[in-house]
């Protein structure tokens, strides 16, 4: 697997995100209250709604658009809601972070 440094998590606040962009599409990089980081595509399964501005908590993040809420660890929508999207392979190497692309591509396959 061939890994992409994106930065690194200093960049992102507890309970926040970024936005990665790559030739594949955007990604959101969101850290956890407990300091975990997980990568997820950018955009809800419901409306499309940037992810990586949404509100995260526990192991979670509620889309901006109309609240649904999306797993991180499996990108499932949670609840009611169904849906999904896709994770990404993360990596955090004393700090640095790093994505695997090639797990956004095999998903997509």
């Amino acid at each position: 697997m061939n890994w992409y440094a994106i930065g690194n998590i200093a960049d992102i606040p507890l309970r926040g995100a970024r936005c990665v962009k790559t030739p594949q599409g955007k990604i959101a990089v969101v850290r956890t209250a407990e300091n975990e980081v997980f990568a997820i595509e950018d955009h809800c399964p419901h409306k499309g709604g940037p992810l990586s501005q949404g509100i995260v908590h526990a192991k979670a993040v509620t889309c901006p658009l109309h609240n649904w809420v999306i797993s991180l660890e499996t990108g499932k929508a949670l609840g009611a809601d169904e849906g999904a999207v896709k994770t990404i392979a993360l990596k955090n190497d004393g700090g640095e972070l790093f994505i695997a692309l090639e797990s956004l591509m095999v998903a997509a396959e």
